[in-house]
């Protein structure tokens, strides 16, 4: 046999045996996927006694995780608000989930949600004699 033919008869038997899938078929080369970071929203607002403040968010991923926390109300540091999610249709928010809520680190409100447009609302529970400034925290995927 000669060299060149030595070659070819050498490159078809690379070439075949890379087509040849020998991979266990119980495993998987393929990359893992990776985790998506969730979408964090804060809100802030200001609450006048007898009133409500809105806030609209949207939720991209079906699903997915949400939690909604009150970090922040006052003065005075401990008045309790009442603390909702609900449906946003763009003008009118139609209630879900409503707490009487102190801000806190932890969540208030939590749960899993499908895709579309939502909405917070932070209003007086009857407790104000004054405008009460409020801070939101909106973890979603």
């Amino acid at each position: 046999m000669t060299n060149t033919r030595r070659f070819a008869v050498a490159v078809l038997l690379a070439l075949s045996t890379a087509a040849c899938d020998t991979a266990d078929p119980t495993t998987s080369s393929a990359a893992p996927s990776v985790a998506v970071p969730p979408t964090v929203e804060t809100f802030t607002g200001t609450v006048a006694a007898g009133g409500k403040d809105v806030k609209p968010f949207n939720i991209l991923l079906t699903g997915g995780t949400v939690t909604l926390t009150l970090t922040a109300a006052g003065p005075p540091p401990t008045i309790t608000m009442a603390f909702s999610v609900g449906t946003f249709d763009g003008s009118t928010c139609t209630l879900i989930q409503s707490v009487a809520a102190q801000g806190s680190t932890t969540p208030q409100i939590s749960g899993t949600a499908n895709a579309g447009a939502y909405c917070v609302v932070v209003a007086d529970t009857g407790a104000q004699t004054g405008p009460v400034t409020y801070a939101v925290t909106v973890t979603h995927y």
